[in-house]
């Protein structure tokens, strides 16, 4: 087996992360980075053997763009007897990163297939998966230190500007973003009714309850936020460093033991004649997983960790004003497409309790994250008070059970 490529120290423990960027509360004043193509790297075997067709001639491969978990990169190929060339989209992650690899590529791969069914045009087209060893150059008699690195190869779209534009600057609903989403979300249908996915997905290096059936979305979302606090739990067990606000958990024990029944209960509330579908969702939607096409001027997505959920679900990620998404043109205009769910005068709490399973996600992932473990923090009290301010004060005195 050959030596690792010198990339393979990309993420998030090789530089400096933007924590304003991925865990901030300020909106942002400058445009997303554009990307860019950086140096070469190799390629391993495993990746060449993924790229279809036959006799295959890789002209080069160069990074492309940035990831905070592995390495990123475009490919370049040219087919025995043809002139033109085909790009593929190559991302990688190593458990030398984290112990998620193998099971954040698989699920992105099921995501975009799933999708792929729905609405082809909105995802880069999944091609192959797989993993190959890495042994740093040495011997395989005296490997002591390998690593598996898990490849995720699609086809390669380049991106013009990201998020894509809002509906009031797009008029055309076939390349407007929330029109396409909207489409995707009515379009979908799950294939057991239920909501959940058939496979484990992961919110970056995170894994998600979602390698399960539910016919209740508020059973399946509240299994879904113990997760996250499960993580949370972790985090500070072994970094003792990171600093989680006072009340903070025994406010999500409230919001996972009354908050979540009382407000997603009524949406499949049989006496009250609702009932939701399940949409397939994207799973962590934000500015810089989303684009427009510079070919085509078609809005796409990408880095999925898909499920079946409540629509409404998907715009959780939005209300952080660190994302453009958050404007409300955008939530505005993805209402106008798909209306809000009954109770139509409590879409804004759900919302606001779905921003807490993206921010506490995005809490647990960044280091230095203070002020949005607060926010995260401040959101569980705003609701639960609003909802149970009864147990909000028992809480404050200490006698919350």
């Amino acid at each position: 087996m050959e030596p690792a490529p010198e990339p393979y120290r990309h993420g998030i423990f090789a530089e400096r992360v933007d924590v304003g960027r991925h865990a901030g509360n300020e909106a942002p004043i400058e445009a997303v980075p554009q990307p860019h193509l950086g140096e070469k790297i190799e390629l391993d075997k495993a990746v060449i053997q993924a790229i279809p067709g036959h006799e295959a001639h890789v002209v080069e491969a160069r990074r492309y763009a940035t990831s905070l978990w592995g390495l990123t990169a475009k490919i370049t190929v040219k087919y025995q007897g043809g002139a033109v060339t085909t790009d593929y989209f190559l991302k990688t992650v190593s458990t030398n990163t984290t112990p998620t690899a193998s099971q954040m590529i698989r699920g992105e791969f099921e995501s975009l297939l799933a999708i792929k069914k729905i609405c082809p045009s909105l995802i880069p087209d999944p091609i192959s998966y797989g993993s190959y060893t890495v042994s740093n150059g040495q011997e395989a008699e005296v490997r002591t230190d390998q690593h598996s690195i898990a490849f995720l190869l699609t086809c390669f779209r380049e991106i013009a500007r990201q998020p894509p534009l809002p509906p009031s600057i797009n008029t055309d609903p076939t390349q407007d973003f929330v029109t396409c989403l909207a489409t995707l979300h009515k379009s979908s249908v799950s294939p057991t009714g239920m909501f959940g996915f058939h496979t484990t997905t992961c919110h970056a290096t995170l894994s998600q309850m979602t390698n399960t059936w539910d016919p209740s979305w508020s059973n399946l979302f509240r299994r879904q936020f113990n997760q996250m606090i499960s993580h949370a739990k972790a985090k500070q067990a072994s970094v003792p460093s990171e600093n989680w606000p006072e009340r903070f958990f025994p406010l999500a024990d409230l919001v996972l033991e009354k908050v979540i029944p009382r407000l997603l209960e009524p949406l499949q509330s049989e006496a009250e004649g609702r009932s939701i579908k399940p949409s397939l969702v994207h799973g962590d939607l934000w500015d810089e997983n989303t684009a427009l096409d510079a070919k085509n001027g078609e809005p796409f997505i990408f880095d999925a960790c898909s499920f079946y959920a409540h629509n409404e679900y998907e715009i959780g990620n939005w209300r952080a004003r660190r994302h453009r998404l958050s404007g409300q043109e955008y939530v505005e205009g993805y209402k106008k497409v798909f209306a809000a769910s009954e109770p139509v005068d409590e879409w804004d709490d759900r919302n606001l309790l779905y921003s807490l399973r993206f921010d506490l996600g995005a809490a647990v992932l960044i280091p230095g994250s203070d002020d949005l473990k607060e926010t995260v923090r401040q959101n569980m009290e705003t609701l639960c008070r609003k909802f149970f301010p009864d147990d909000v004060e028992l809480l404050v005195a200490g006698k919350f059970a």
